[in-house]
């Protein structure tokens, strides 16, 4: 007889499928929703982990956990759940992990004010909401950063 897979602990697991089960849900629900899913899905996985009674195919239980949630967000939301969409998604990194090169050594809030501005595209007045400060802040913060840069490139 073979021997059955153990269970790793579960920041193994997480660790081990963290990625895949997101980008499956932001084809399946959108990357708006797909952070809420994928907190379900783990959430689910670790109520249900110490009922596991081997570590076989867990890949296949936690897409399985994932399928589920996306059909219940689906429904949530008003939705056909007979055939889910297969929703365009970019699963590269982040604008502020392209940014952390360049704006690590920025101030916090130069830094925020700059990756939101320069690499989310947001106006002044969303980066101030973000930022909990006024438009004229958030602008004077990405400006401020923008020299910075500029001085420590140049």
């Amino acid at each position: 007889m073979a021997p059955v897979a153990t269970i790793p602990p579960f920041e193994t697991f997480y660790a081990e499928h963290a990625g895949e089960v997101l980008g499956f849900l932001r084809r399946r629900v959108g990357r708006e929703r797909a952070d809420d899913a994928f907190q379900e899905t783990f959430l689910r996985a670790l109520r249900a982990y110490e009922r596991l009674r081997h570590g076989e195919h867990l890949r296949a239980w936690v897409l399985t956990i994932a399928t589920r949630v996306a059909i219940d967000a689906h429904r949530r939301a008003g939705e056909p759940t007979d055939e889910l969409p297969d929703l365009p998604h970019h699963d590269g990194p982040t604008a502020y992990d392209e940014l952390a090169f360049l704006t690590d050594a920025l101030p916090a809030k130069e830094r925020a004010a700059v990756v939101l501005r320069y690499g989310y595209d947001l106006d002044y007045d969303q980066i101030a909401r973000a930022l909990d400060s006024s438009p004229d802040a958030a602008r004077q913060a990405a400006s401020s950063g923008v020299r910075r840069l500029r001085r420590r490139l140049t």
